[in-house]
């Protein structure tokens, strides 16, 4: 192909130097865009100090501690002195019998007669246990010859198919003798009677004693109705 294009034409050989300028052109262009100043925009704001301040009242009112009122003081009581004329002469007589010689009676004096005091009953110490403790005459086999020969079985009780044990209770005197006699557990039917009974006619026991002296004691003894 023949080429009619002188070599002052053809625009291939500066392309570098178009591509150096446009990038410079393109440059200045964006420096040029950023140095543009905008305008600045104001806001006004509407702001009520009043809404805040009536606000700041309200939390303040909210937080004021209350105050109780104060006490009522009770009234003062107010005395008038009346002032009285302290002119008036005041009669006072006395009479004095002190004319009085050995013909005068004297009139004899007779003292009121008072009811006796009663005199409050000091009952001996019950002791319950002792150095020596009571014992039935004869020893613990005397006793329950005495109970077995003694004692009668309750017509009730043996109908009734009762038997058990009758825990009686009671006090030795000093003298041996048996006093307060009573049921601490019974089993009825008649049985608790008949036990009272035998224990209240037992013979008089060996007291307790407490330093060798002869003292009150409380005892206690079971008697077995047994059917057989």
């Amino acid at each position: 192909m023949i080429s009619y294009k002188t070599p002052q034409a053809d625009l291939e050989n500066k392309r570098g130097l178009f591509f150096e300028i446009g990038l410079a052109v393109a440059l200045l262009s964006i420096f040029l865009v950023f140095q543009i100043k905008r305008p600045l925009r104001t806001t006004t704001l509407d702001f009520d100090y009043g809404e805040l301040n009536i606000i700041q009242e309200e939390m303040i009112q909210t937080h004021q501690p209350t105050t109780p009122p104060p006490p009522k003081q009770p009234r003062q009581q107010i005395t008038l002195l009346t002032v009285v004329d302290n002119t008036e002469e005041v009669e006072t007589e006395i009479h004095i019998q002190a004319e009085i010689d050995q013909k005068t009676e004297i009139p004899e004096y007779i003292p009121v007669e008072r009811p006796p005091e009663e005199e409050a009953i000091i009952e001996p110490e019950i002791f319950l246990i002792v150095e020596e403790q009571p014992e039935f005459p004869g020893g613990e086999a005397a006793r329950r010859a005495y109970f077995a020969e003694n004692i009668h079985y309750p017509q009730e009780a043996r109908e009734m198919g009762i038997q058990g044990t009758v825990y009686v209770g009671f006090v030795v005197e000093p003298d041996g003798s048996v006093s307060q006699v009573k049921v601490l557990r019974g089993i009825g039917g008649g049985c608790d009677e008949e036990a009272i009974r035998v224990v209240k006619n037992m013979p008089p026991w060996k007291p307790g004693k407490q330093r060798n002296i002869p003292v009150r004691v409380r005892f206690t003894i079971p008697v077995r109705f047994t059917l057989l």
